[in-house]
């Protein structure tokens, strides 16, 4: 048995998220359907982030167990044969035996995508969260870098969650504008809780808006309820964008 290690892209619009369920269509039953038909039996694929329905990654990482003695070039040709266009490999290799696509990570980076502007072009649409009203991103960014450090984002966890802490830890978080380009927020952390990149960013589009003091953000991070912060951002918004091992 060797261990296949996967760099992988794909669009969330449609698909339930990473994980399998019990319905709907979803990155790892795609992968695992993929890769089960060239090794000849069933495989699992374990990734480094589950991420929910309609959330997309740059470059997210899994891994799986194989027998089957093909080279990695030769697997993601064959992979990629077997996927539909919306979920794409883009790096296969052959990795040590102790690798883990999930805790052998060191920090995993999210990028959400804001475009603040009257009018959202139609190719954007799916990939940005359109927000017309004009954002103070220096606010924002005031915000923003309160996130730094271990806190309690216990008010930032969308329901559902089961979970024996809700501390966790960030290494780094700010706002990004440029010209023609959406408004770009993004962190970098060892681990998330459900939602969180989400919730963070909905509190911050309202604290940009002037619906909260910039400070909200620092008081809610010591254990708060989830009803005391800002809506949930869309999760087209959010992209997986690398993992860093």
């Amino acid at each position: 048995m060797r261990t296949l290690k996967l760099v992988i892209q794909y669009d969330g619009t449609g698909l339930v998220g990473w994980q399998r369920q019990a319905a709907g269509t979803s990155v790892q039953g795609l992968l695992e359907d993929a890769l089960s038909r060239i090794d000849g039996g069933p495989v699992a694929i374990h990734g480094a982030g589950r991420t929910d329905a309609g959330v997309h990654a740059l470059a997210q990482v899994a891994h799986a167990r194989i027998s089957v003695a093909h080279d990695a070039a030769t697997l993601l040709r064959a992979l990629n044969a077997n996927l539909p266009d919306a979920v794409r490999v883009i790096d296969a290799a052959i990795a040590p035996g102790d690798f883990h696509a999930r805790f052998s990570a060191r920090s995993k980076i999210y990028e959400y995508r804001i475009w603040n502007a009257a009018i959202v072009p139609p190719f954007l649409r799916l990939y940005v969260w359109h927000v017309p009203q004009r954002l103070d991103v220096e606010a924002m960014n005031r915000a923003a870098a309160a996130l730094v450090g271990e806190h309690d984002f216990a008010a930032f966890q969308g329901a559902g969650a089961a979970v024996h802490s809700t501390v966790r830890r960030i290494t780094s978080a700010r706002w990004q504008a440029q010209s023609a380009s959406p408004l770009t927020f993004e962190i970098a952390g060892a681990g998330y809780l459900r939602h969180m990149v989400r919730a963070l960013a909905g509190t911050m589009v309202e604290i940009g808006r002037g619906l909260r003091e910039t400070d909200d953000l620092s008081r809610l991070l010591g254990g708060g309820h989830r009803r005391a912060a800002g809506r949930t951002a869309p999760a087209r918004g959010l992209f997986l964008t690398r993992v860093e091992y």
